[in-house]
């Protein structure tokens, strides 16, 4: 997998040539747009003060579309983009520092950045040691099968019987168990295999991590085969709470800035614009 996403890191940066310096990708139609915003917190709005300190953010650049590096090599992707949009809006001068992703949260407990702007799951274990703001994106799973087969849309009656790929040992596999008991499942190693067979017909349905589905069937190996069908599946037993921007936990005015700003961000329309530019298969 990791080779495959500096696969895609390169597809990515070539996108962010594209649209670098200018507006953001064109808003293809029947993109899906998630919303994890309360609109009551609308009414509990403070009125935020810049920080007088430069924020500065830490991420890795090996992760597209949420964060790689561009074709300059300056990070880039939806996390990234979303940092820089949440500074503008505060009026706070920041700076974006790429490392190594398995060092991120110790760089940021010795005061090495000021926040984690990157696909670091929110946990219990997390929240013990850091604050974080409400998750900005989650991990949808999905039901991905070929256009030409005109499949129904999965419930627990139209999967009786029907194959379903799943990776072997993991969340989707237990999910696809629970809810889905009279699915023929079919066990793979990794998700690459479990798409190929999905692509050859081998079998009728994939059900996996909707943002690694959603990469596949818009690169070229999915070969235009295969789309997705039903909705999204975001119970966080399963499939975690998403992320969020982490910050130690003596920084709360800051977290809490950052939460306002997200928000912020959602009503003005600037999330969607950076979601359409990142996403142009939305994995939800």
């Amino acid at each position: 997998m990791a080779r495959r996403r500096r696969g895609w890191a390169t597809a990515f940066a070539v996108l962010a040539a594209l649209c670098w310096g200018g507006p953001a990708g064109a808003r293809a139609e029947g993109v899906t747009i998630p919303n994890f915003w309360n609109p009551r917190a609308r009414q509990e709005r403070m009125e935020t003060q810049p920080s007088a300190r430069a924020v500065r953010f830490l991420t890795d650049d090996e992760f597209p579309p949420l964060h790689f590096a561009g074709p300059d090599g300056t990070p880039t992707g939806f996390s990234v983009e979303l940092a820089r949009a949440v500074c503008e809006r505060l009026a706070m001068a920041c700076t974006v520092q790429a490392r190594r992703f398995d060092t991120l949260l110790d760089a940021l407990a010795d005061r090495q950045g000021d926040v984690v702007a990157a696909a670091t799951p929110l946990t219990p274990a997390l929240r013990a040691r850091f604050l974080a703001t409400r998750p900005y994106f989650r991990w949808p799973a999905r039901f991905a099968a070929r256009t030409d087969k005109g499949l129904p849309a999965p419930s627990a009656a139209a999967l009786a019987e029907r194959s379903v790929g799943v990776v072997s040992g993991s969340a989707h596999a237990a999910y696809l168990k629970a809810f889905f008991p009279r699915a023929a499942a079919k066990d793979f190693t990794d998700l690459a295999t479990a798409e190929g067979a999905l692509r050859r017909g081998e079998v009728d349905y994939v059900f996996a991590d909707g943002l690694n589905l959603a990469l596949w069937i818009g690169g070229a190996e999915a070969a235009n085969c295969c789309t997705f069908t039903g909705g999204d599946y975001l119970e966080n037993r399963y499939f975690g709470e998403g992320i969020g921007f982490v910050t130690r936990a003596d920084d709360a005015a800051l977290s809490r800035a950052l939460d306002d700003a997200l928000q912020r961000l959602w009503d003005e329309g600037k999330y969607a614009e950076l979601y359409l530019r990142f996403f142009p298969v939305s994995p939800f």
